[in-house]
């Protein structure tokens, strides 16, 4: 089984992630030596309707750390880019850094992932 494919938001914009916890995971995943994608605010690229979104979003098993997960999907969203049911979304603004990084880099699922259904509930 591969891995799954990560993704890593800097809310580079917006600042609403802090700074520490932002910084902590980008470190924990560079140490990981795991591949991940890094992008500089998934804000700016829906705003832009950046098409790179469309084939992040259909990666299975996606897992992105960012912020809340019901405004990570309708970012996807409103950039044409519709996230996955299996995706799930790691809110750097009320999580540990340590609990993120955990949540990455290990495979499967666990008590706080949060998945979409298809009604587009969270």
């Amino acid at each position: 089984m591969s891995s799954p494919q990560i993704l890593y938001c800097h809310c580079a914009y917006a600042r609403v992630v802090p700074e520490d916890v932002k910084q902590d995971v980008l470190a924990k995943l560079c140490a990981s030596g795991q591949s991940f994608d890094g992008v500089a605010d998934l804000c700016e690229m829906s705003a832009k309707k950046d098409p790179s979104l469309l084939p992040l979003a259909q990666q299975p098993g996606l897992k992105i750390a960012a912020c809340y997960p019901r405004a990570v999907k309708w970012l996807f969203a409103a950039a044409g880019a519709p996230l996955q049911n299996d995706v799930q979304v790691l809110n750097m603004r009320t999580q540990s850094a340590e609990e993120i990084a955990d949540e990455l880099l290990n495979e499967g699922v666990s008590s706080s992932d949060h998945h979409y259904e298809e009604n587009g509930q969270s």
